[in-house]
């Protein structure tokens, strides 16, 4: 198999792999009427049916690149999916809701151990030359599906059955497994030893910081239960920052965030999702509590936000390869962030949709923008031996972020307004989009103060393009 057709089929396959799992973290937020009609439940059992995945994938996303790293990317990614296909068909058919959080949670597990390997696989198969383009590609899909839940689990609730949205991941699955198998290269990361104390104390951490922030919008921040899972989840980070220092080969060496552009990237990746995600799950109950669009309508009507960045991906992919990575993600932070505040200016409840549209389509441009250049970044600023370790707590940051953004804006929202009437909720929905656009601001402007790199990214490609490939296996020729 030629270099070209290697990259095309890395592509398809990492690509499909990474839809099936950004899309599940906001798929079911549309269907929960009608799963609670089905399976009954309580409200807060309705929630963890969302959590339940948020949290596992999480927590594991770096224990399963380091696995990956240890044990061959390609043989857990094929893992992975088996595991996330079987917690689907699993989720179609539980019987009761406690089954279908259990099954969530498994599904998180499985998108945990693929998610960050698809990162480290493209980046194996695609030329260094290349890169900026197949990462925009992918960037693309990742960040339709992200925005596309909500609308594709309201249509296939309305028009089929809630359970669809778990069997959509088990052909895709099925398919995937046999062609990782046959078209990916297996590849390692240094060889080193797993890191069982770094392993236990991140996936605590992260355990206590995501379950802290889950649990403030049923117990409230001052909770006794939010209180002690975020504090006993920073006692556990701290302790792992210090166990990459001292460490001889940590999970994720603290002497990385020495570098500004891998810092800069992280923290800048972490709010911009606090801030999208935030803002998304509080605009897509404004359209269907407010306005009185079905789900269907809602996820319509947010198409030039979701659908933008598969024009705005790829060209920001050939950007970042002309010009540096830097600028690119910067301007694609400073247009989300205007995005947001332009909603924040116009919303009330009596708003068209023509003069919501401006601040849909310079969101999904802003959005379009950011992660293909931002995944460069992140690959860039490691050795290629690290890779599967930085995408790994990219991810993990991002997924923080997520979680951190809906807990701070729904209780941003809940302190200024509430569900009572549409005046209400859009008295609450104000400041909490005016947060939302001022930490993607911030997003931005740690994205300006990574060095500027277009003279280092291509001889970093290159270096990257440089290193011996690892010799395949008999499954891998």
């Amino acid at each position: 198999m030629n270099d070209r057709s290697r990259a095309a089929w890395a592509l398809v396959i990492t690509g499909i792999a990474g839809f099936m799992a950004a899309l599940d973290n906001l798929v079911v937020t549309t269907a929960l009427p009608a799963i609670r009609k089905d399976l009954g439940g309580a409200l807060e059992d309705l929630e963890w049916t969302v959590n339940a995945y948020t949290l596992t994938f999480a927590v594991l996303l770096m224990l399963g690149a380091a696995l990956g790293d240890r044990f061959g990317r390609r043989r857990l990614f094929v893992i992975g999916v088996t595991i996330f296909t079987g917690a689907s068909a699993a989720a179609a058919l539980a019987p009761g809701i406690e089954a279908l959080v259990a099954a969530r949670a498994v599904q998180g597990v499985g998108a945990a151990v693929m998610m960050p390997l698809t990162l480290t696989l493209l980046t194996d198969a695609v030329p260094a030359a290349r890169r900026g383009m197949a990462y925009g590609i992918k960037g693309a899909v990742d960040g339709l599906a992200v925005a596309t839940g909500p609308l594709i689990g309201g249509t296939l609730t309305e028009h089929i059955s809630w359970q669809w949205i778990f069997w959509l991941n088990v052909p895709l699955g099925i398919a995937l497994v046999p062609l990782a198998r046959l078209r990916l290269r297996e590849s390692r990361g240094s060889g080193a030893r797993l890191d069982v104390i770094g392993t236990l104390l991140v996936s605590g951490g992260l355990f206590g910081i995501v379950y802290g922030l889950i649990s403030s919008h049923s117990s409230g921040w001052t909770g006794t239960k939010v209180l002690v899972s975020l504090g006993a989840g920073g006692v556990l980070l701290a302790a792992f920052a210090v166990h990459g220092t001292r460490a001889k080969n940590p999970m994720l060496p603290m002497r990385l965030f020495r570098s500004r552009a891998f810092s800069g990237i992280n923290s800048a990746s972490l709010l911009m999702f606090f801030g999208m995600f935030g803002s998304i799950f509080l605009l897509s109950q404004f359209l269907q509590n407010v306005l009185h669009y079905s789900p269907t309508e809602a996820g319509l009507r947010m198409l030039p936000w979701t659908a933008m960045p598969m024009v705005a991906a790829p060209l920001s992919g050939i950007l970042a390869d002309r010009i540096g990575s830097r600028p690119v993600v910067a301007a694609g932070l400073v247009l989300q962030a205007t995005g947001l505040a332009w909603f924040a200016v116009v919303i009330d409840p009596g708003v068209t949709y023509t003069t919501q549209l401006p601040a849909l389509i310079v969101s999904g441009i802003g959005m379009g923008l950011f992660f293909a250049p931002a995944a460069k970044l992140v690959m860039s600023s490691v050795r290629p031996a690290e890779q599967g370790m930085a995408s790994g707590a990219n991810n993990a940051l991002r997924e923080v972020g997520g979680a951190l953004g809906i807990a701070v804006l729904s209780t941003v929202f809940s302190s200024h307004g509430g569900y009572e009437s549409p005046s209400r909720f859009t008295d609450g929905l104000t400041p909490a989009l005016w947060t939302g656009a001022a930490m993607v601001t911030v997003a931005a402007l740690a994205a300006l103060a990574i060095p500027a790199s277009r003279r280092r990214e291509p001889a970093t490609m290159a270096a990257t393009a440089a290193a011996p490939a690892p010799a395949p296996t008999a499954a891998g020729r």
